[in-house]
């Protein structure tokens, strides 16, 4: 299916499964249905199972969101506990997305399901919420732990029956061009990996790589750190540091900081060879373009990056959010890079790399060898350490899966084909938003509390208010007394006694 008609289902409000190998645009998708939904008027709900995926789209875990967290069963209590603040934003969603779901267990969707059911008041599935799942199959499976509750694909779900959503399944490659590797990485998703594919790959650990400066994937995290600080130290000259900023409560802040592939500080010299881990809003660069630190901007200090097109850029901060449903929680502002003489497999999901050598000798799960490997365009830019035998398996499930899957994306392409049309002129008649009334609305709502809210102080009010003040009323009661809200109190009292006088 072609990402145009994908679209077109997709804003016409069916629950949908978004699949698709590594490199056919999933995430592209998902933002652009995310944005024109919102300028529809829809509240979107955005979310992965993993930290690190909700980041790419500016969202939150499914287990925060749903205030399910890691419970293996939905508690008995679980209605009753729920805050009202997590219950309202659940009320309001429109259209629920659920990135990597290949990651996410059957009885977690079906926990999902019900809560979703109870909190909504409605027994249609997901309480009546456009469910949109993204993920493919044949990348990193649920994760099922001794010590808890086992489960196997969403696809095995009650939820996913009873939901039928319509698949789109896109298939036009845009990172992959047509060669061996293609051809590797397709005989892995059909489970026929010949004699010849595993010679071309052995052939790769004898390849010597164009340049000492080339990233390096590999399965565990120790090696990795050890890695890039011995690389850094080897570089002459003065290491120059960058802090992250924050906004947010603690609990939120920490919980960004684990899925943002920007470090807390970020330490660079000359010469250093970075990644960039957000993709560019003028396409400067993207999410895992390689370059190397050639120099720092006079008077900000910020690190001027050569990157392997050939393009110099200063690199500035960047910020990622923490967003739950259309709040936002918390925000991380950093320059976007990090170190990348390598990386963990894992967090090369979802990036592009020019060039890549890889450690595959102890991949542990299925699908990570095709996760490492559909990283690079093509096998004359991919170098390999090893490779064990877990490195070329995928899932049976996934590949009986991905069959049914295939077969129920080609039946709803010819089914809705007549969306491509419709949707097409719902965007160009589509009625732009009234921000003036939406204001007046707000202000008239502060207003039923708070009588004077942004309404311009008098004379006699900033005498009443300095009076109140010195005879010992604090900022509620102030709050109170003038009908105005709090911070409005604070920034006049500021202004009359000056920035040290509330603590």
């Amino acid at each position: 299916m072609d990402q145009e008609l994908a679209l077109a289902i997709l804003l016409s409000g069916k629950s949908a499964l978004l699949t698709g190998a590594a490199g056919t645009g999933k995430t592209h998708l998902l933002n652009n249905f995310i944005t024109q939904s919102r300028s529809l008027g829809k509240k979107v709900s955005v979310t992965a199972t993993t930290g690190l995926a909700a980041t790419h789209l500016n969202g939150n875990t499914i287990h925060s969101w749903s205030g399910l967290g890691i419970n293996d069963y939905l508690p008995d209590n679980f209605f009753e506990r729920l805050s009202k603040t997590r219950r309202e934003l659940i009320e309001k969603t429109d259209i629920l997305i659920i990135d990597e779901v290949s990651m996410l267990h059957d009885f977690r969707l079906d926990m999902l399901d019900e809560a979703l059911r109870g909190i909504r008041g409605s027994e249609q599935p997901f309480g009546g919420i456009q469910l949109v799942m993204s993920g493919d199959f044949f990348q990193l499976p649920p994760i099922n732990r001794g010590n808890s509750r086992g489960g196997g694909f969403v696809v095995y779900s009650r939820a996913w029956q009873e939901l039928q959503p319509v698949v789109l399944y896109l298939k036009h490659q845009y990172r992959q061009e047509e060669g061996e590797l293609l051809e590797i990485l397709t005989a892995l998703r059909s489970g026929d990996v010949r004699r010849r594919h595993a010679e071309k790959l052995l052939e790769r650990t004898e390849a010597t790589p164009k340049g000492d400066d080339i990233t390096e994937l590999h399965t565990v995290n120790v090696d990795v750190d050890k890695i890039n600080s011995a690389r850094l130290a080897q570089l002459v000259g003065d290491e120059v540091s960058y802090s992250q900023m924050s906004t947010g409560s603690k609990v939120y802040v920490e919980s960004l900081q684990r899925s943002v592939l920007a470090p807390e500080v970020l330490v660079l010299k000359r010469g250093a060879l970075v990644m960039a881990v957000k993709n560019a809003a003028d396409r400067k660069y993207a999410n895992g373009s390689i370059g190397t630190v050639v120099g720092f901007e006079p008077l900000t200090d910020y690190p001027i990056v050569e990157f392997r097109n050939g393009r110099e850029v200063t690199m500035v901060p960047d910020t990622w959010e923490l967003r739950d449903g259309e709040r936002k929680r918390a925000s991380i502002s950093q320059i976007p890079l990090r170190l990348a003489w390598a990386i963990t497999v894992h967090k090369s999901q979802g990036m592009t790399l020019d060039a890549a050598k890889i450690d595959l000798r102890r991949a542990f799960v299925e699908g990570m060898g095709y996760v490492a490997l559909s990283r690079v365009r093509d096998i004359e830019n991919l170098y390999l350490y090893g490779i064990n035998h877990k490195a070329l398996a995928v899932s049976p499930d996934a590949l009986a899966i991905d069959e049914i899957l295939d077969e129920s994306s080609r039946q709803a392409a010819a089914e809705y084909e007549y969306l491509r049309s419709q949707i097409k002129d719902v965007l160009k008649n589509k009625p732009q938003p009234n921000k003036s009334s939406a204001w007046q609305e707000k202000i008239a709502n502060m207003r039923q509390t708070h009588p004077n809210a942004f309404r311009p102080w008098t004379a006699e009010q900033d005498s009443q208010l300095k009076e109140k003040f010195l005879s010992g009323l604090d900022i509620e009661a102030l709050s109170r007394e003038m009908g105005r809200q709090p911070g409005s109190i604070i920034i006049r009292l500021k202004k009359h006694f000056g920035e040290d006088i509330i603590a």
